[in-house]
């Protein structure tokens, strides 16, 4: 934790004179704080480098994201604070190699619409954050820097926590199952969450992570699906709505279900709400899957918008954000305790692209509902 506050307090500076030493600056020796926040950041992420020279093109990496990370703080209309990260002495193009899923945006095989169990006219209630309910939500996990399996992680957590609804028993399923047993052979050169679904409804479920451990690569022509007993499985998957509504509607009643989204803002985002510029985050780019797990609205605040409204003598009433809130696949160490927040109602990033999700049946008899705690 001291760690962090000092890490924090040494940005601060940085911040507070962003023209020194970062953007544009001559070659030479960097700013005594910079060096300092880099020696933090390497404490703290567990970073070692092979050479001097391997060590300074990474510092001149991590001075860039941090000029990067305040443009970005500057241009964000939410509440969003970016910064230092697992990630601040990887390129864009590194971040996006390593963590980026080019597939997840292929199209998506034809299937119908659902709005799933919801009328239209059914009220939404105003929060809702399935963490909440104990057993829902497994741990967040961490898919690594050798494996883009994103997609596999939002799967399972979605049928992990639909599971949990559905039958009051909570699991732990195997991420590495799918990988080795993709039926398009996709393991971890990233893949599409339609696929994953495809996967457990051909190997008649899944086994524990217990009985099958994540290893973070893919075995090739080694599928173990048959040696191991499955403990959960699916009916069928569909995709909902392009609504965020209709997202909203269905997440609250019958449990979190996995979007598909442009991962622009993310290498530098540390904790609030992502509310993107204009022309900013494609929605039509999307490359990373994630789990949705429950939205709310911020406490009234002073937005980076309201704030320019009132530097240019345009007074503008305190406003709360709408925001969904989503599990990602980047480990605890990263945004807030390894999920983020991002605007709802503005289809952010393209979360309304793909929407989807299992269906879990139980037999009419023995369906116990359960709601989200708001």
């Amino acid at each position: 934790m001291a760690l962090t506050v000092c890490l924090s307090c040494v940005l601060a500076l940085l911040v507070a004179a962003p023209a020194q030493g970062i953007r544009g600056q001559e070659p030479g020796p960097r700013p005594l704080e910079l060096k300092e926040a880099f020696t933090l950041f390497q404490i703290q992420y567990n970073r070692t480098y092979s050479s001097p020279a391997e060590y300074a093109r990474r510092l001149d990496i991590f001075a860039r994201n941090l000029d990067r990370a305040q443009r970005q703080q500057e241009e964000d209309l939410g509440t969003a604070q970016f910064g230092v990260t697992p990630f601040s002495d990887l390129t864009e193009e590194e971040f996006d190699r390593l963590y980026g899923n080019q597939k997840a945006a292929g199209r998506a095989p034809y299937m119908d619409r659902k709005v799933g169990s919801g009328e239209k006219g059914e009220s939404v209630p105003s929060t809702c954050d399935w963490r909440k309910k104990p057993g829902i939500i497994t741990p967040v996990r961490n898919q690594g820097e050798y494996c883009r399996c994103c997609w596999a992680m939002a799967a399972v957590g979605n049928i992990e926590a639909l599971w949990a609804i559905k039958w009051q028993h909570s699991v732990e399923l195997s991420v590495q199952e799918l990988l080795d047993c993709d039926r398009c052979a996709s393991g971890c050169t990233g893949g599409f969450v339609w696929d994953a679904f495809m996967t457990v409804l051909n190997n008649s479920g899944l086994a524990s992570e217990e009985d099958y451990p994540y290893r973070g690569e893919t075995t090739v022509h080694r599928c173990q699906a048959k040696k191991y007993k499955k403990v959960a499985w699916i009916q069928d998957f569909f995709m909902l709505p392009e609504n965020e509504q209709s997202i909203a509607r269905h997440l609250a009643t019958e449990g979190p279900i996995t979007v598909t989204i442009n991962k622009e803002l993310l290498q530098r985002y540390q904790n609030n709400v992502i509310q993107p510029a204009p022309g900013t985050c494609d929605p039509r780019t999307v490359d990373h899957v994630v789990l949705l797990v429950g939205f709310g609205k911020t406490k009234s605040v002073e937005s980076r918008q309201a704030e320019a409204d009132l530097s240019q003598s345009k007074p503008r009433p305190r406003r709360s954000i709408p925001y969904w809130i989503l599990k990602n696949s980047w480990g605890a160490n990263w945004g807030e305790e390894g999920y983020f927040r991002l605007h709802r109602g503005s289809n952010a990033c393209g979360i309304t692209k793909y929407p989807l999700s299992a269906r879990v049946d139980v037999p009419a008899k023995k369906q116990h509902k359960v709601s989200c705690p708001p």
